[in-house]
This record gives C-alpha cells, structure tokens and sequence, in this order.
C-alpha cells in the first residue's frame, strides 16, 4: 500500500473511532433496544436489498465497511456466518453489543481494507454485502475491487450500494466537479448530530470521489460479471439518482 493510501487509512480511522460508539446510542439507542427491534423481523432491517438475502442460512457473508452491525447483525439472524471488516473499534464495541443482545454472533475484524489477510481470507466468502456510502474512503478503487474478488469464492456474488455520485453535485448546486478525483478533507458522516460546540473537535476524513464509470468499470477490471444495475430514489422518494446498487458475480 503505497504512502497515500496509508495516510488516508490512519486520517479515517481516526476520525471514526472519535465518539462514533456515542453517536450510535444517539442514533440508535442502546443495542438491547436495537437488537429488540432487529429481531421482530431481521429481514426488514435490509431493506431495499432485502431480496437478495432471503435465503442466506448457512452461508458465508463478509460485509465490509459493516459500521456498527446494523446490516450484519440481521444476516446473522437470519442464518448467515458474519464477518464485518471495518476500520473502527468504536463501531465493532457498538456492534458486538448489539449481536449479543441479538443472541446471535457476528466475526468482527479491525483493519483497514487494504490490509486484510489475503491469505486467510482467499476465496472464504459466498457473498460480499456493502453498502451505505463507502466508496469515497478509498484512494485506489481498482486495488479495493481486487481484494474483493480475491476473497470471494468462485461463483460468490457481490452486492455494492453506493451513494449515486450525480448526488453530491446535485445537491451542492454544481460546486461539486463530477469528474474530481482529488484527495479532499471532509467531515466525518455523524459529526452534525453534536452540537456546534463540540464539532470543532471532530478529526476530518480523507475522501475521493468516483464517477459511475469510474466505478463499473473498476469492478469489470477485478474480474467481476455485471449482472444487475439499479438507480434508487432518495429516502423521501424524491425523483433523483441518490442510490445505486451493483450486484456482480465471480
């Protein structure tokens, strides 16, 4: 991993590990009131991909960049062996509350996506689940798209959603350059749930933004087969392109 994308890995980790344990209690509330919630129908807690997972007992899921559990935790009851790799220890202390309340258990690693074990973690998957706006923490997509193909099994599937990248510069009324691959600072996804007060404490996070192409084409140069593309709506239904997600073979 060269020298910028070392620095990018220690800025997030960083500013991830700094409140996010708080922040999920805020948003959440406590993991026994959550897990209570998750599981009356773990399906649900899916949402728009729920689909995907209807039939998961029994297989190997890695959901990476998997925060605070809240997705692997409802494969987990649902029946899937769970392996989260993210970059925090504050999410992984939120998460491995939330499956014991769950009475369920999910494998959680601490690593930078670049750094995972390759060795112990070739080919061990059925299916990679990420979602939730992860793609602007990493530098070098093409790398990032390798090591998911290298540790999914053959005949694995992907499922990738992603913030839709029109909607950064939708909703920046054009500030945002839609073809802007530069390292940028920006605040970590929580920090405006404190108060004004406390934001200036928060670390910055390290991010660089993708085009769709740039996106696609990455996951084909892995060596993974397209098979289904959607565009979603925002969460209030609003009629723009806020969501996408890939689902891909390998």
């Amino acid at each position: 991993m060269n020298k910028r994308l070392k620095e990018q890995g220690q800025t997030n980790k960083k500013a991830w590990e700094h409140r996010a344990y708080e922040f999920w209690h805020k948003r959440d509330g406590l993991p026994q009131e959550s897990a209570s919630r998750m599981m009356e129908n773990p399906l649900a807690c899916l949402k728009k991909h729920k689909d995907y997972f209807r039939e998961v007992e029994g297989l190997k899921i890695a959901n990476l960049c998997g925060s605070n559990g809240r997705k692997a935790v409802p494969l987990a009851l649902l029946g899937a062996e769970v392996t989260v790799f993210d970059i925090s220890e504050e999410n992984k202390k939120y998460a491995l509350e939330l499956a014991e309340s769950a009475h369920t258990t999910i494998d959680y690693v601490v690593t930078d996506i670049y750094d995972i074990d390759l060795e112990k973690y070739r080919a061990q998957f059925d299916l990679l689940y990420l979602e939730g706006g992860i793609l602007h923490y990493f530098g070098d997509l093409h790398l990032f798209m390798t090591i998911l193909h290298t540790i999914l099994k053959e005949d694995g599937r992907l499922i990738l959603s992603d913030f839709h990248p029109l909607s950064k510069c939708i909703v920046s009324n054009g500030e945002v350059n839609y073809f802007d691959s530069e390292f940028r600072s920006g605040d970590v996804a929580y920090k405006g749930c404190f108060e004004e007060e406390e934001q200036a404490d928060f670390p910055d996070v390290m991010l660089r933004l993708y085009t769709l192409s740039d996106i696609i084409n990455a996951a084909l140069s892995a060596g993974f087969q397209l098979r289904k593309f959607d565009e979603h709506r925002g969460w209030n239904n609003e009629n723009l392109p806020w969501e996408f997600t890939i689902v891909a073979d390998k």
